[in-house]
């Protein structure tokens, strides 16, 4: 039987010496560190009474003593004034040696005159103190000084301090040697009695812990008899025990079959998604490994298709999860609808999908069937009385060109499907090498803002909005520009985007807000009135529950004030924002002004717009452009004045670089141009000296 008393004794020895091990060695390196702060402090102290008392001579010594030997500084007429001064000062103190130090590192006067003239430039006390540091070294009795060549004969703290001027420049430094053998041998008296302390205290919780474990022993003793008595009653009870298991088999039998049953649901639910009932991840992996298999043992080809469907975020936020649950079932009935039987379709979770197509003959096959699942997506989606319209993105990767193995073809065929999304939504790419570089540049845009806005690299300029009629500055747009130190100037195309997908676009929207306001009111107060400026707003920033507290906030600490702030929005943006009808009212009853940006690229329906809070539209650029050359662009513009006219919206074209454009749209009736002919975005100081003349 296990000896338990002859363990705890071993156990608890083990542990005595330890503790006394440890603790010991512990208390006398805190109380030297305790010592050597409170010594430390003493020799600051007589440093100060030190230069109180010998300010004078000690300030002419410091100037006099750069570039004199050691026998001119000892000759020195003061020298013996000062130390005898010195000697007064340290009676019935525990400093029994001082030195002074010009910022050469010589020697210019010591108790010990012989040390005079000597060279300490070296010592790492010295070059601490003459940084404006304070450094001190505890030398123990018999240990080597290198600084005096010889064994130190007590227990010495020797402190490196800076010399102060007028102008608080380092002057010289101070070296105080101060005795503090009488506190270290206290010290190591209370360690000894500590230590016996600890060793009696463990002794006596032993004595007491084995008398308990000698009775748990006699407890454990009786137990074994008792459960031996146990053992063989239950040898009687296991006999009886079999004859009823035998009756019961016959049962166990017919559970197992429902077991069965069971098994095969669970195998099911882990290779199927619950919702659609589509494959899941796990079984569109493995069937990709082995269809790889075959494909290349019998030399063919297959394609994988990464499906994700366009702004479906905006739905849950907006619809509810519930709503966006019956979507996802809905377009995975369509997508089975328009793939092959050969083919696999899985959901990998969320709104990403992935067909997989084999025994690929041409390339294009594989586009007739990613048209085929857009396609899927052109009747709008009918869930009760909702009807959506949905779009989805599709990225293409082929084996073997575009990888051999289920994480490069998965990885590339993602990013073919950024790359449609980024062309524009609702289309299809093939994987090309560059894409991957491209993800990699995402990845490298995406850690690089991160840090960017902490360290300043970010600038906003301005673009001048014109009178259509007299050219005159009536606001400006903020723009941002990114001055990367790795990259050079990036421009908004490029981090927007990447800020928009990591949510760091809330943080540079604030940043640029809150700088436009100042900027702003450094103009007004410095003479400079310019009568409005124009920020854009995501919809990242409008989703924060927190963003009318923050804008309100800005205009609190800048001045701003807000009938002079206009808010440029996309329809995409109002349309994605829930309830985007009451943060719009709650920003005009503010005096914001809001400019409903790009109009014409989106979807906003009459009776949708004439219910906005907004009061000026912005016809995109695109349209702009076409004027003189474009019969249908310049029948678009034509009627968005009319549509602006009857709901009474001021009118702001973008992207003007041409009188022709300009004049075209001046007899439209446009109130403001903003583009290259009356100057593109600047920096501030140049929007200023280019507008304040013209005033």
């Amino acid at each position: 039987m296990f000896n338990l008393s002859r363990y705890f004794s071993t156990v608890s020895f083990i542990l005595v010496v330890l503790a006394a091990g440890l603790l010991g060695p512990l208390y006398q390196k805190l109380a030297l560190q305790q010592l050597q702060s409170l010594a430390e402090r003493r020799n600051v102290e007589m440093v100060q009474i030190f230069e109180n008392s010998l300010h004078g001579p000690l300030a002419a010594l410091l100037t006099d003593s750069v570039g004199r030997d050691a026998r001119s500084l000892q000759a020195t007429e003061d020298l013996a004034r000062l130390s005898e001064s010195a000697l007064a000062l340290m009676q019935d103190t525990s400093v029994f040696q001082v030195k002074v130090y010009n910022r050469l590192g010589d020697v210019i006067f010591s108790t010990d005159s012989r040390q005079i003239g000597q060279s300490r430039f070296d010592s790492p006390g010295f070059k601490a103190a003459i940084k404006g540091g304070v450094s001190s070294d505890l030398l123990r009795r018999g240990t080597l000084n290198a600084g005096e060549k010889g064994r130190t004969p007590a227990d010495v703290l020797a402190s490196f301090i800076p010399i102060r001027s007028n102008d608080q420049a380092v002057a010289g430094v101070f070296e105080l040697h101060q005795n503090v053998t009488p506190f270290i041998d206290e010290l190591e008296r209370d360690l000894w009695w500590m230590t016996a302390g600890v060793v009696l205290t463990f002794a006596a919780l032993y004595v007491m812990q084995f008398l308990v474990v000698r009775r748990a022993q006699g407890i454990l003793e009786d137990q074994e008899g008792r459960l031996k008595a146990a053992r063989d009653t239950l040898e009687l009870q296991v006999e009886a025990r079999t004859e009823e298991l035998k009756r019961t088999n016959s049962q166990l039998e017919s559970e197992i079959a429902e077991r069965r049953q069971a098994q095969s649901k669970l195998n099911y639910l882990a290779y199927h998604d619950p919702l659609t009932g589509l494959a899941n991840r796990r079984c569109f992996i493995e069937r990709l490994e082995e269809s790889l298999r075959e494909t290349a043992r019998r030399g063919e080809r297959l394609a994988v298709l990464f499906i994700d469907l366009d702004q479906f975020k905006q739905v849950n936020d907006s619809l509810g999860h519930g709503i966006g649950d019956e979507l996802l079932v809905s377009v995975a009935t369509r997508l089975s609808d328009h793939v092959r039987l050969i083919d696999m379709l899985a959901r990998l979770g969320g709104d990403e999908f992935i067909c997989l197509m084999e025994g690929v003959q041409r390339t294009e096959d594989v586009e007739v069937l990613a048209q085929e699942i857009l396609a899927a997506f052109e009747q709008p989606f009918r869930l009760g009385d909702t009807e959506l319209f949905l779009t989805a993105s599709v990225g293409i990767s082929l084996f073997p060109g575009d990888g051999d193995s289920v994480l490069a073809l998965m990885r590339n065929a993602d990013s073919a499907m950024y790359r449609a999304k980024f062309s524009g939504r609702g289309n299809y790419h093939f994987y090309t090498p560059d894409m991957t570089r491209a993800v990699q540049e995402r990845v490298q845009i995406e850690n690089l803002l991160r840090r960017a806005l902490d360290h300043g690299e970010f600038r906003v300029h301005l673009q001048p909005q014109v009178d259509t009629q007299s050219g005159e500055l009536v606001g400006a747009e903020a723009l941002v520009r990114w001055q990367c130190p790795e990259l050079g100037e990036v421009m908004p195309t490029r981090f927007i985007p990447v800020a928009e997908d990591s949510g760091l676009i809330v943080g540079l929207g604030t940043w640029v807000l809150r700088e436009t306001c100042r900027q702003f009111m450094h103009w007004r107060e410095s003479g400079f009135d310019l009568p409005k400026v124009s920020v854009n707003l995501s919809v990242r920033q409008l989703e924060r529950p927190e963003f009318i507290d923050t804008l309100e906030r800005i205009l609190d600490e800048t001045g701003m004030d807000p009938h002079c702030l206009k808010l440029e929005l996309t329809e995409s943006v109002v349309m994605a924002v829930g309830d985007s009808f009451s943060l719009l009212d709650r920003l005009r009853s503010l005096g914001i002004s809001l400019a409903l940006d790009d109009f014409g690229t989106g979807y906003s329906s009459l009776s949708y717009l004439k219910m906005l809070p907004i009061q000026q539209l912005k016809i995109d650029r695109s349209f702009v452009e076409g004027i003189g050359r474009n019969s249908g662009d310049e029948a678009i513009i034509r009627t968005i004045m009319e549509l602006a006219r009857s709901l009474e919206f001021e009118v702001v074209a973008e992207g003007v670089e041409t009188a022709e454009q300009a004049g075209f749209l001046a007899e439209l009736g446009c109130q403001q141009l903003q583009g290259h002919l009356h100057g593109k975005a600047v920096a501030p100081a140049e929007f200023r000296a280019r507008w304040a003349a013209r005033a």
